[in-house]
Parts: structure tokens; C-alpha cells; sequence
């Protein structure tokens, strides 16, 4: 058993836990098969090749959950957008997985509540894959009767990273074809909370390389307070995390390994910044649905437009209601359905909950939340268009991997027991 005094300790000094400590579906410390560090595709013919530019699109979401528990039948399509939409990368973060009580501040993680988190997100973004999958095998059985060939396949996705850090909680997926291009993943965690480093504020960072491009997310639970000169408090949080946050440099010395030195980068999460009008004034401009009135004194978009620690930043055009704070299982924001002595619990509605990014190589078309009642936040989404480099090289020896005379001359070959062993897919977690 752990004991509680060794576990304050490790967090106060901060230890570094390693940035491979996260869970995924293959193994951290084996490299895809077509990675550019491998000597076979790292010469100077390969990397000083002409690059082309590919566009991906990546979902991303944040959903602060209360501390409270999902249900197992708890149905996030609506937020993940399942079932119209096809995306290559999703991307979600959530804060107060767990509640923010010191047993949970001080103790050891809880990774049953990661576990629970990422099996509803496993079992709701392969959904739709496997009802494609079935209707293919339909097809299938129906070409080859007439004598075609289907050329859809599943678009299962898997976990490339997940990590929690105390009520934090970062899962990344992506398409299993994509899995093999993405390199050098590592996570970072930095506690900006009780003492200035424990994990019930802070962060949660994310990197890896798809291609040649580096994307870094930020998965984020900053200072709360909704009094006056608390808004210096969340953008003191942004500059230690900003400050602190480190990733390795990669075999070849070449990765970067602040926040701000990658491609592109995505801050998501409650970061908790308020409007600094009378509550009154609040509420009425909430009621008329006055977003612009609001949002010119939103302490968020006053710092992104004239701040310092987030100059430079972007966030798309807010078309929805503030995402804060909500009566649990209700439409009414906190202080409509109180009166008397809870009065004093009243909380203005804010934006607490947002997604800016740092490129210009991203392009938003899409930015505004889903409708969970699980907890006093409502979830808030965003897609991009994510331009990455690719060799032109990588990309033809990529292709041929893919091509239907590849596929020819592999079956001129008799696999070993051997080869399937080497072929299978391995994984240190299923959930």
C-alpha cells in the first residue's frame, strides 16, 4: 500500500512520471511502421524531398463532468457528431472526472473512472464504424455473386493517448489507417492547484507528429472565481503551464519541446474565465440572448484581443449561450431555481468552457456545444481543418502499401506463423 505522505511528496516535488505513462491501444515505446526515424526513410532523399500538404479534419471537445460518474448507457453521439459526419481525429478533454476532494487531490489516481470514460467514447465512435462494416460485408456477399470488388473498408478508430491527471482527462483517437503515420507521442502534467502544484487545477498536454506536422492539445482546469482580479489568477495558471510543460526531443533531437514551438496547438477546457458585468446585467443579457453585449466583456476574449499571455491566439464566432452554470438534470442556470439561504450559491452564467488554437494551419468550421445534462456545464465542440506536411516520397511509399498491386504481389507469398505474430495488433489496454 501507497502510503498518502509519499504520494504528497511525489506531487509537491512535481516528479516527472515519464512521458510515455499514458495508455493507448499499441504499445508506447514501439515506433509505426512507417516512421521517418527509421533508417530506411530517414535519409536526406526522403526528408529534403518535396513536400505536399495533406487536410485532415480533427474533432475536438471539452466537458467539465461535475464529479460526476457517467452512466454506462450515457450516449455521447449527439456530441461526437457520429452519425453524419466522418472525422480523422477526435480529440476529448474533460475536467472533474472525479470530484475535486482531497482524498482525490492527495491519493493516488483513480483510473476506473479513464477506463469507464473511455469505453463509452470506444463504443460510440466504432458504432457507426461497425455498422459499416456490416453493410459491407453485405455488399460484399452481393459483388461477389456478381463478380465486383468493394473497396470501402471499416473505419474503426483506436486510442493513441489517454491520460488523467487527478479530475483532468485527455483520450485521443484516431482512424486505424492514420494510427501507423502518427509518431513520438508523450504526455505532460502540471498542477497549478492547492499550493501552486497540485493536480486539481492545471493541465493535462498532449503531443505527437502525423507525418511531418507536430500538434499539441492542452487539456486545461483553471482558476475558478468569479470576483474581480480573479481573471489574473487563470492567465498566472496559463503562463505556468506555458512555462512548465516539457516534452522530449526525440531521437533525432529535432521535436519540439515547449507548447507554443509545435505546429499546431490547441488549448481546450474550462478555463473558467467570466464576464465582468453585474450579475443582474448578466442574466438579463442571457435571457434577451445578447451574446454580443456579453462577449465584449468576456475576460477571455478581452485577453485574447489585448492581453499578453495569449497574444496571437484564436477562437471562432460564439453563436451559443454561456455553458455556465446550469441547475444538475435542467435547462435553468444556477440561481434561477434558488432562493433564501442558497441564494449566496448563485453563479452568473459564463463561458467557462472554450477552445482556442495557435497555427496558422488550421482553419475552424465548426464551433458550438451539445446539450448533456450530466453536470453544471454544458459540453463545447469544435472542428478544424488541419493542414500537415507529408513528403511526397513518405507518400508514394505510402501508397504502395495501399494499392491493389501491392495487394497482387502479397499473395504470391506464403505467410509464415511467424509474419501473423509480427502482423497481429497489439495492445497494452483494451477496454
Amino acid at each position: 500500500m501507497v502510503m498518502w505522505p509519499a504520494l504528497v511528496a511525489n506531487k509537491i516535488l512535481n516528479k516527472r512520471l515519464g512521458s510515455n505513462n499514458f495508455v493507448a491501444d499499441y504499445p508506447s515505446n514501439t515506433e509505426p511502421l512507417l516512421s521517418y526515424d527509421q533508417p530506411s526513410l530517414s535519409t536526406k532523399t526522403i526528408l529534403n524531398d518535396h513536400e505536399d500538404t495533406q487536410k485532415y479534419k480533427v474533432f475536438v471537445s471539452t466537458w467539465n463532468a461535475g464529479g460526476i460518474a457517467p452512466d454506462e448507457g450515457l450516449n455521447i453521439e449527439d456530441l461526437l457528431e457520429t452519425c453524419n459526419k466522418s472525422y480523422d481525429i477526435y480529440v476529448l478533454g474533460f475536467q472533474e472526472v472525479v470530484p475535486l476532494k482531497t482524498s482525490n487531490v492527495l491519493g493516488s489516481e483513480n483510473k476506473k473512472i479513464s477506463t469507464k470514460w473511455n469505453s463509452i467514447i470506444r463504443e460510440a465512435l466504432n458504432k457507426r464504424a461497425h455498422n459499416i462494416c456490416k453493410d459491407n460485408k453485405k455488399q460484399e456477399i452481393r459483388n461477389n455473386k456478381e463478380g465486383n470488388n468493394p473497396s470501402q473498408q471499416s473505419e474503426d478508430f483506436e486510442c493513441i493517448i489517454s491520460k488523467q491527471m487527478v479530475g483532468i482527462l485527455i483520450s485521443v483517437w484516431a482512424k486505424s489507417d492514420l494510427r501507423p503515420l502518427i509518431q513520438h507521442p508523450s504526455v505532460s502534467c502540471i498542477g497549478c492547484g492547492i499550493m501552486g502544484c497540485l493536480g486539481n487545477k492545471g493541465s493535462v498536454s498532449v503531443r505527437f507528429v502525423l507525418h511531418e506536422t507536430s500538434f499539441c492539445f492542452v487539456c486545461s482546469h483553471l482558476a475558478s472565481g468569479g470576483r474581480e482580479g480573479d481573471e489574473k489568477h487563470r492567465n498566472s495558471n496559463i503562463a505556468e503551464i506555458f512555462c512548465r510543460t516539457s516534452f522530449p526531443r526525440g531521437p533525432l533531437l529535432d521535436l519540439p519541446t515547449k507548447i507554443l514551438d509545435h505546429d499546431h496547438v490547441i488549448l481546450l477546457g474550462d478555463l473558467n474565465y467570466r464576464i465582468s458585468l453585474p450579475e443582474e446585467t448578466t442574466r438579463l443579457l442571457v435571457e434577451n440572448r445578447d451574446w454580443d453585449s456579453l462577449l465584449q466583456n468576456d475576460q477571455l476574449m478581452m485577453e485574447l484581443m489585448g492581453g499578453n499571455m495569449l497574444r496571437g491566439w484564436h477562437e471562432g464566432a460564439i453563436k451559443f449561450a454561456p455553458t455556465y452554470k446550469y441547475c444538475p438534470n435542467s435547462d435553468l442556470y444556477y440561481g434561477c431555481c434558488y432562493h433564501g439561504k442558497n441564494a449566496a450559491k448563485r453563479r452568473a452564467p459564463a463561458w467557462c468552457d472554450r477552445i482556442i488554437w495557435f497555427s496558422n494551419g488550421l482553419k475552424q468550421i465548426q464551433y458550438g456545444r451539445s446539450e448533456s445534462k450530466l453536470s453544471d456545464h454544458r459540453p463545447v465542440k469544435a472542428l478544424f481543418i488541419a493542414e500537415v506536411r507529408v513528403s511526397t516520397a513518405l507518400k508514394k511509399f505510402q501508397s504502395l502499401f495501399l494499392s491493389e498491386r501491392f495487394q497482387q504481389i502479397k499473395t504470391h507469398f506464403e505467410v509464415t506463423p511467424a509474419d501473423e505474430f509480427i502482423c497481429k495488433k497489439q495492445s497494452s489496454f483494451r477496454l
